[in-house]
């Protein structure tokens, strides 16, 4: 079997957006018909651009291949123009390279790629979701109004907690939110006594509002020093969050544990790191407990499982991170289904929306939890006429930050 075909899709993500402005997606064919769907994150270049990388990375290493030998397509990719650096546009391609031929490789086979790697030991998946406007305020409340914006939710506590009831009624055990203000090219910064008394704020009054029906997920994004982010994990510490999420940016590691020793609220990181490499050095220096590796960027399912193997040896747990499209979290979903030391899975509230209609099939979500799929492969098609009718034409990137500091 041989890899003969690559197409690529730049989609459009219609209002609201929750997942990002587009998302890029990879299809493989092989001589046998078989095809593959892999999904690239956050690569920091215009879609068009990335989907050009992809078609060239296509062209040089993996067309005429076999998709079994992943282990040695990969080292290929990743050694290619003598780097062997972990850097995010490569990964991201590579990634959704390696997804693409664990889907193949699962469909030749007749069995879910989960089935392939261990086998599977979780039977359903417990799942987060951010916090986003209820539809009935996204009418009436500021940003949140057409979808446009869920802003509000991070600068009205009482809003959130309304949020939040609502998502534990449909039976989310956790929900997920960052109030310490928006991520900058200036990052990372000390907060102000103002920022810190909206943080501790917001999570007395969800505290309050769940009780102990949910676990509270503090997902910051590297705003702070980390002096700024042990003054506020003093403060949340009596409301007991399950995760501190990305306290200061991700390359100073030193850092990320000067934080870790000093709170008992668990560390989450990883959204940002890619391959076995940078994974390790966190877990060896016990600056994270929880890994929260982002498949379309961090090397694949193959190297999400041997990072997961990795925490695992460090008794640490994986939670992958979603916040693109449903490729990539059905990848999420097989290294999740055969992963013991999985924790929680990151989802775009309850899979529908749009993540479910650029599916042949949705992916399966009920009463808090993700349903793995049985079908072979990655378990998921790509309704190809949904996107083309979606072509992505606009300028913006997938996240883009602030270009003024924030005090």
């Amino acid at each position: 079997m041989k890899i003969k075909d690559v197409k690529t899709f730049v989609v459009a993500n219609p209002p609201p957006h929750y997942g990002g402005l587009y998302w890029v997606f990879l299809k493989l064919t092989t001589d046998h018909g078989v095809e593959g769907y892999g999904e690239a994150y956050s690569v920091p270049f215009h879609p068009h651009v990335v989907s050009r990388m992809i078609e060239d990375v296509c062209d040089r290493h993996v067309l005429g291949t076999d998709p079994f030998k992943i282990e040695r397509l990969w080292r290929i990719i990743y050694s290619s123009g003598y780097t062997q650096r972990s850097g995010p546009a490569v990964m991201g391609v590579l990634s959704a390279i390696e997804t693409a031929c664990w889907d193949i490789i699962g469909k030749e086979l007749d069995k879910p790629v989960y089935e392939l790697l261990g086998g599977k030991v979780h039977e359903k998946l417990r799942s987060y979701t951010y916090l986003y406007p209820p539809a009935h305020q996204a009418d009436v409340r500021g940003n949140a109004r057409n979808g446009a914006d869920h802003a509000d939710v991070y600068t009205d506590p009482d809003l959130a907690a309304e949020c939040a009831t609502e998502y534990v009624k449909l039976g989310f055990t956790a929900v997920k939110f960052d109030p310490v203000g928006p991520y900058t090219a200036f990052d990372p910064r000390q907060l102000s006594l103002d920022a810190l008394d909206r943080a501790e704020r917001f999570v007395k009054t969800l505290r309050q509002a769940v009780g102990t029906e949910a676990d509270l997920l503090f997902g910051t994004h590297g705003q702070m020093t980390a002096s700024s982010a042990i003054r506020l994990a003093r403060r949340l510490e009596p409301y007991d969050p399950l995760w501190f999420e990305e306290p200061v940016p991700p390359e100073n590691v030193d850092q990320m544990a000067r934080v870790a020793r000093s709170t008992s609220i668990p560390i989450a990181t990883g959204e940002r790191l890619a391959t076995k490499y940078e994974f390790v050095q966190l877990l060896g220096k016990q600056a994270a407990s929880i890994l929260q590796l982002a498949l379309g960027r961090s090397g694949g399912i193959l190297e999400g499982k041997k990072i997961a193997a990795l925490a695992e040896a460090h008794y640490a747990q994986i939670a992958p991170h979603l916040y693109c499209g449903p490729i990539e979290g059905a990848a999420n979903i097989q290294l999740d289904t055969c992963s013991p030391n999985f924790l929680i899975q990151e989802s775009i509230q309850t899979w529908g929306g749009f993540h479910a209609d650029i599916l042949k099939k949705p992916i399966q979500w009920q009463d808090g939890y993700i349903i793995p799929p049985k079908e072979p492969g990655i378990g998921v098609e790509l309704d190809e006429e949904i996107a083309a009718k979606h072509p992505y034409k606009g300028k913006k990137l997938h996240l883009e930050m602030l270009d003024e500091p924030v005090y």
